[in-house]
């Protein structure tokens, strides 16, 4: 199980928080060890629908020069949600017009700004406030999320745009506990915000499982207006769910889909709600 931090009252329906303020300069190695190992048509290889292994390197640029405009920075300007659209909308628009205007940049000098850029980024998380207010983590279902969540999802986004490509030259899912671990941890909070809709009488529990050295067991309570991850109190779950973590992820971050995912999983008891939990969404979808 990942490093924990001490429980923060007013949040605890997320579960005991998470501190992945020291995995980024451990993320950021093997970041940097796989792109300085990429073949020249590597880049061009597909690495997600409609982006290549250098447009997601470039994604990730963006996103290590977001973080420390904003948080580091306090820089305020940039692009604005336009009238009428949601948050996905908007997400996804700036990403492609980001991409779209690093089209001219070479694999090769994308790399050393990653590795300039994204140094930084790991030294500000070093020493951010987990507890400070920071930004809202949708799929959480909070905002303004507490920092210890918002870096974690970061690390997370890191890890997964790492692990995609891989896929896209060949490599297998890195499974390596250290940072997968925390990945998953990190994915499961979505839980709550997950069953958001699901009825079932209060004190009802389901237990999701991921097997392997990266794995762990997360159990969520239903208390009549929400579900938690707060500590489950004794009793047995109405439905246990048990899952490898390579399937874990890919359904957190939809590389699978949901009937994917069951036809892979283990289930004991409610297969209702069972079903519910493997809805699960740990991104901006």
């Amino acid at each position: 199980m990942s490093p924990r931090l001490a429980h923060e009252p007013g949040h605890s329906w997320l579960g005991a928080p998470i501190d992945a303020r020291p995995l980024f300069v451990v993320e950021q190695a093997a970041l940097m060890a796989m792109l300085r190992g990429l073949e020249p048509a590597d880049w061009s290889r597909e690495a997600v629908p409609g982006w290549t292994v250098r447009d997601l390197a470039a994604h990730l640029l963006g996103d290590f020069y977001g973080r420390l405009a904003r948080d580091r920075d306090g820089h305020q300007e940039g692009p604005r949600l336009a009238p009428g659209e949601t948050l996905e909308a908007f997400i996804h628009r700036i990403n492609q017009e980001w991409v779209d205007a690093l089209a001219r940049v070479s694999p090769a000098a994308l790399t050393d700004s990653l590795e300039l850029v994204g140094g930084q980024v790991a030294r500000f998380f070093e020493t951010a406030d987990p507890g400070a207010p920071s930004l809202g983590v949708s799929w959480a279902g909070i905002d303004p999320a507490p920092m210890w969540l918002d870096c974690a999802r970061d690390l997370t986004e890191f890890w997964t745009h790492r692990q995609q490509i891989r896929h896209a030259v060949g490599q297998e899912t890195d499974l390596a506990p250290q940072l997968l671990s925390v990945v998953l941890d990190t994915f499961m909070r979505a839980l709550p915000h997950a069953l958001r809709h699901t009825a079932a009488p209060v004190g009802t529990q389901i237990e999701v499982s991921v097997d392997g050295p990266a794995g762990g067991a997360w159990t969520v309570t239903a208390t009549g207006d929400c579900w938690t991850l707060a500590e489950p109190s004794a009793g047995q779950p109405a439905a246990r769910v048990q899952m490898d973590a390579d399937s874990a992820w890919r359904l957190c971050t939809r590389g699978i889909a949901p009937a994917t995912a069951l036809a892979r999983t283990h289930i004991d008891g409610d297969r209702q709600l069972a079903e519910a939990a493997c809805q699960i969404v740990s991104i901006v979808y």
